[in-house]
């Protein structure tokens, strides 16, 4: 599995602790660092069936930058809205955790981290 992760953000910190007591096997991808590309990103809406809006941190001083909050939330608009996630990174939702067997989460509680895990990790 993959997650992604902001090293500055507690819920990240959290995740990755769990993931580690539980011996899960895992990359690390610094998103910031290394920002998904727009492609990545709608691959990523899809398997998580939300829309870009709905992983978009609006609080965040690059989305007043952006005026995001005054954004349309419709289809017509939502390429916009990948394109500005991929150029601002730092406006998507922390962690996500992509899974081997296709499961994608954003991984904010214990139980969204535990349900990308195997059912032999789950169950210890």
């Amino acid at each position: 599995m993959e997650i992604w992760i902001n090293p500055t953000c507690s819920k990240c910190a959290s995740a990755l602790s769990l993931l580690d007591e539980e011996g899960a096997q895992y990359t690390v991808r610094r998103y910031l660092e290394d920002p998904p590309t727009g492609d990545e990103l709608t691959e990523l809406l899809q398997r998580l069936h939300l829309e870009p809006w709905d992983i978009a941190r609006t609080s965040e001083p690059a989305a007043a930058g952006l005026g995001l909050g005054t954004w349309p939330r419709d289809p017509d608009s939502r390429q916009q809205w990948i394109d500005a996630l991929a150029a601002h990174p730092v406006l998507i939702q922390r962690p996500i955790i992509t899974a081997d067997d296709g499961t994608v989460v954003i991984a904010r509680s214990e139980d969204a981290v535990r349900s990308t895990m195997p059912a032999t990790e789950r169950n210890r």
